[in-house]
C-alpha cells in the first residue's frame, strides 16, 4: 500500500462515518480510527479483499435520500429534478472558503454553474440545462453521489 492509497482510506473514512477501519497485508498492518464517528463497529478489510469495498458501508446514505426525494416528488410534481450525470463527491461550493454555486431560491438560466462532482480526482462542473428557481437542494456539500441521483429540484416557471 502507498501513500496515496493511505492518504485516500483516510479521507473515505472521515467522509464516510466509519468509527474504524484495520487493514492487515504481508507484514503490513495499518488502522484508521474516526474520532467523530458514527459507528463503535470496526470494519475489517482482509488483503484478499480490495480496498474499493470499504464505500459499502457508506452506501446507504445515498440510497436513504432517494425515497425521501422519492415520496417529496408526488407533492412537487410540477418541480424538474436535476439529476447526477456520474458518480462522485458532491460539492456545493467551488472551494472550501468560497459561497455556494446555488442555494434555495436562486435563478438559474442553461450553463449556469450548479455544483461540482469529482470522479477519479477529477472535479467536474455540473451545468444547468434548464431556468428556473432552485426549490430544494438535495444532497449534502461533500457527500457521495451515485449516477442519476437527484440534486436540486427546480421551479421551471
Amino acid at each position: 500500500m502507498n501513500l496515496e492509497e493511505i492518504k485516500d482510506l483516510i479521507k473515505l473514512v472521515s467522509k464516510s462515518g466509519i468509527g474504524k477501519i484495520e487493514i492487515e497485508n504481508e507484514g503490513f498492518k495499518i488502522a484508521i480510527e474516526n474520532g467523530a464517528s458514527f459507528s463503535e463497529q470496526p470494519v475489517y478489510v482482509h488483503a484478499a479483499a480490495p480496498v474499493a469495498m470499504a464505500p459499502q458501508a457508506a452506501a446507504p446514505a445515498p440510497a436513504a435520500a432517494t425515497p425521501v426525494a422519492a415520496a417529496e416528488s408526488t407533492d412537487e410534481s410540477r418541480y424538474v429534478m436535476v439529476k447526477s450525470p456520474m458518480i462522485g463527491t458532491f460539492y456545493r461550493t467551488p472551494g472550501p472558503d468560497k459561497d455556494a454555486f446555488v442555494s434555495v431560491g436562486s435563478t438559474i438560466q442553461p450553463g449556469d454553474k450548479l455544483c461540482i462532482i469529482e470522479a477519479m480526482k477529477t472535479f467536474n462542473e455540473i451545468e444547468s440545462e434548464i431556468s428556473g428557481k432552485i426549490v430544494k437542494v438535495l444532497v449534502d456539500n461533500a457527500s457521495p453521489v451515485d449516477y442519476d441521483q437527484p440534486l436540486f429540484l427546480v421551479d421551471p416557471a
